[in-house]
């Protein structure tokens, strides 16, 4: 079986540019074979994922006219999304999972006590850590390292996810998360042991992306392929429906979805257009790509 490659980023925190050169190249062979990678010695403490996941437990937990005083806003896309509110893929039945959308514009629910705090100093870490990630991605490609940087900062969303016990009935065709891909540029993932998230490889087949403790899961979204005009791939991926004594498991996530700025133009870059492949996308505002993407969502 194919496995999703593992990269040390200590090197490139803590490193020379020798060194941040030699992991800028492994994460970006890592996008270009699978469009996903785990992460190591990434900086976010195992006491800080705890507590993230402890929070996020304690709010679901909430009775359902607690969370639904905080709905999400389409203006915003911030707040509460109740289970099957939304599916990733429009051909399948509303996902089995809920969701507590986080941004710069977050209306927070009044209780757990300590849920806001520890929501935004994981939302504010995680941030820092995509923006270094997007320094790699630039000095892989040779550009300046703020080229990515200076682009994000009004679109990062941090998503808390809930998939519940399965019900005894499910609609046909209905998952946890149905297939998709990403929109942004970066996302990056921290997921309790319950298991079911899945990416689909080049050659075809599903493979399990599993928790590795210590490690966070990154891949690229519809952006970061389109700038790269397809040398990097949006990889498709999905939560499934676990068997046996998992199905009766509450799975958690926690997704960092590192989006350009609204009104910034995605348009191929020249490292990656060469003689022989042209630009295979015409620019597009990304406020608008993405919009048109919430349509068929939600």
């Amino acid at each position: 079986m194919q496995m999703i490659p593992i990269i040390d980023f200590a090197p490139f925190i803590e490193g020379d540019f020798a060194n941040k050169q030699t992991v800028a190249r492994q994460i970006y062979q890592a996008c270009q074979q699978f469009g996903f990678m785990y992460l190591k010695n990434h900086g976010l403490s195992a006491e800080q994922v705890s507590q993230i996941l402890g929070q996020m437990q304690q709010f679901f937990a909430l009775p359902e006219e607690v969370k639904t005083q905080v709905l999400r806003s389409p203006e915003t896309n911030c707040g509460y999304v109740p289970i099957a509110g939304e599916r990733l893929n429009p051909k399948r039945p509303g996902d089995l999972k809920e969701a507590f959308n986080v941004g710069l514009q977050t209306i927070w629910p009044p209780e757990p006590a300590e849920f806001q705090q520890t929501v935004e100093t994981f939302y504010q870490n995680t941030a820092q850590l995509a923006f270094t990630i997007l320094q790699a991605f630039a000095l892989a490609l040779h550009l300046p390292e703020t080229f990515f940087t200076e682009k994000h900062g009004q679109n990062l969303f941090l998503r808390l996810l809930h998939y519940p016990p399965l019900p005894h009935s499910i609609a046909p065709a209905q998952i946890r998360a149905g297939e998709h891909t990403d929109y942004g540029s970066i996302t990056l993932l921290i997921q309790d042991s319950v298991g079911g998230l899945e990416i689909f490889t080049r050659q075809g087949t599903w493979i399990p992306a599993p928790a590795i403790p210590g490690t966070v899961i990154v891949n690229i979204g519809d952006a970061m392929q389109r700038w790269t005009n397809d040398e990097l791939r949006s990889t498709p991926h999905r939560v499934i429906n676990l068997d046996g004594i998992l199905s009766h498991r509450s799975r958690y996530s926690a997704a960092l979805f590192c989006d350009p700025d609204p009104e910034v133009e995605i348009t191929c870059l020249e490292p990656c257009c060469p003689a022989d492949r042209p630009p295979r996308y015409s620019s597009i505002r990304y406020g608008a790509y993405l919009q048109s993407k919430f349509a068929a969502t939600y």
